[in-house]
């Protein structure tokens, strides 16, 4: 019963701990949100720059799985190449070591024996809870770092409590550990136990916490370590289930890296073990066990990560000769830049959904250039073309917003604006979609009815046209850069096509008069104008959509 109860005591600090971790790297990640967009926007061809982008969103978020899951939607988006996510990967690896760091600072050896950073930290738990409960959403993302951290030592003290409190239970795991002293087997538990928790952040800090009680000693926590960072890979792999080919390409490169990394450090530890050990002891202090290995968490993957990397080319090249590609038709309903798997980092999913609003614009934008030459020509010429960009543009806008659906209940308010303003812009430009249709097939069932608007009408036709354009590079521009810069001249060429539709009607029932346009051409004539005017209003809520979720000029500032 005494080891029952202590089983139970470990489970739950073990609870309480991965619990601060995520509530540590969620307030870290929306504090953060405009910096890991800033990250992201900055990813190249430069590996140096790769494997920082991938340690920073790690220490930001806290998580290496989450990281590596992240690079796989990019990749399955098209967004980045194997190149680029290998880095990223590597870098991830460098970036999950902060947690371990953290865990190190922990003073208590668990029962409140000593007063430390440990106990005061725990504080924070209290105070960062209550913060939570502010309506100011920077006090809220404050207080979940804070209660966060302070949980993830509150679950330390409790593992610590359990085990050095309980003697049987720790006498049961130092017998356990005495009969699988053998580092293939202590590699292979540390792989087994991260892939069950999915996170070899928690793990490197559980094993942390038990080499800092005496339930094992270092150089099996060594072992175990290396372990860990196989047993991480088991969520990327499992992301990469139903996702492209390039997407399990990188879960491979992933899993390989890190295997890689880990069969040459036990090849260099498993002889060295007991120099290495007190190389260690000497550095970081001879009873300080939990920076022995939290230091040994971070050389381990700092020099795998310097070693491979200049391997990144061959590691692509090896994923590609593995994973063939197939021969699969390609789908062209489906999303270009959003995956499900971003989001879980919220941040980068909306940045995602930014891109995918600007494709589904710059669709839009096609098919009404496409539109205007069929009235022009009336040749039918672009007709399966328009029609194919027009269900993809109503796929999108279903897609996306089935998306946001899901991303919103995830991101603060800040967000959240953003958000309804994309569900307003997408609507705006699938009406917008609608009227190109319209157009074109003015433009046809004028070519079979041998009907055209004279030179005149034609011209004013033309030249509204070229002002709803303009309007519509402005208002792209304004959405991509939240720039409202140009949105006066936005809404001076609206006043202008206004202005137009009122004229142009007038005039052209003064050709009606005098006989230089036909009755038949009427109905197309009005109808063309009258469509015109309204994208030109849609194009209007698109560009004030970046200071008002509706994009109505009377509710901007």
């Amino acid at each position: 019963m005494t080891i029952l109860l202590g089983i139970l005591s470990l489970l739950t600090g073990v609870g309480v701990f991965i619990a601060g971790m995520n509530m540590m790297g969620d307030g870290l990640e929306k504090s953060a949100g405009g910096g890991l967009k800033r990250l992201l926007a900055k990813i190249s061809n430069n590996r140096f720059a790769g494997v920082g982008i991938g340690a920073g969103v790690t220490g930001i978020i806290q998580s290496s799985s989450a990281t590596s899951v992240m690079v796989i939607g990019l990749v399955n988006a098209g967004v980045m190449t194997l190149f680029q996510a290998t880095s990223i990967i590597m870098g991830a690896n460098i970036g999950t070591t902060v947690t371990g760091l953290i865990v190190a600072l922990s003073g208590s050896n668990g029962g409140g024996e000593t007063i430390g950073f440990s106990e005061i930290a725990m504080l924070f738990a209290f105070i960062g809870v209550m913060m939570t409960f502010f309506k100011n959403e920077k006090v809220k993302r404050i207080g979940g770092i804070l209660g966060g951290l302070g949980l993830i030592f509150v679950g330390l003290d409790i593992m610590g409590g359990a085990l050095k409190g309980n003697e049987q239970l720790n006498d049961a795991f130092k017998n356990l550990f005495a009969h699988i002293d053998f580092p293939l087997l202590l590699i292979i538990v540390g792989a087994l136990f991260t892939a069950l928790i999915q996170s070899s952040s928690a793990a490197t800090g559980i094993v942390i916490t038990m080499a800092g009680v005496g339930t094992i000693s270092v150089q099996t926590a060594l072992f175990i370590v290396l372990g860990s960072n196989i047993g991480t890979c088991v969520t990327a792999l499992i992301a990469c289930i139903g996702a492209s080919t390039n997407s399990k390409r990188t879960a491979f490169i992933h899993f390989t890296f890190n295997v890689i990394g880990t069969i040459l450090f036990t090849s260099f530890l498993w002889p060295t073990k007991d120099w290495f050990s007190g190389v260690l002891a000497t550095l970081f202090g001879a009873e300080n066990y939990r920076l022995q290995i939290a230091m040994f968490h971070v050389i381990f993957n700092v020099t795998t990560t310097l070693a491979l990397i200049g391997f990144a080319k061959l590691l692509v090249k090896l994923a590609t000769f593995v994973i063939r590609e197939k021969k699969e038709e390609i789908e062209e309903y489906q999303l270009k830049f959003v995956d499900e798997r971003l989001l879980k980092t919220p941040a980068i999913a909306v940045m995602q959904v930014k891109r995918e609003v600007e494709y589904m614009a710059s669709l839009a934008k096609a098919n009404l250039e496409r539109a205007f030459e069929e009235m022009q020509n009336k040749d039918g010429k672009n007709k399966e073309e328009l029609y194919k960009i027009e269900g993809i543009i109503n796929f999108t806008n279903n897609a996306i917003t089935k998306y946001l659906i899901q991303l919103s209940p995830l991101l603060d308010s800040g967000d959240e604006q953003i958000i309804g303003s994309y569900f307003h812009v997408l609507n705006d430009l699938e009406r917008i979609g609608d009227h190109a249709e319209n157009f074109f097939e003015i433009g046809s069932q004028m070519g079979e009815e041998n009907l055209a608007f004279s030179e005149m009408a034609f011209n004013e036709i033309m030249d509204m046209y070229h002002k709803v354009d303009r309007m519509f590079e402005i208002a792209i521009d304004a959405f991509d850069n939240v720039s409202s810069e140009h949105l006066r001249d936005l809404t001076d060429l609206e006043n202008e096509v206004d202005a137009l539709k009122k004229k142009l009607s007038s005039q052209h029932f003064t050709r009606l008069a005098t006989g230089d346009c036909k009755v038949e051409q009427s109905a197309y004539f009005f109808s063309t104008v009258a469509g015109l005017e309204r994208v030109a209003d849609h194009l209007i809520n698109i560009g004030y959509s970046i200071l008002t979720p509706t994009g109505d000029q009377k509710f901007a500032k």
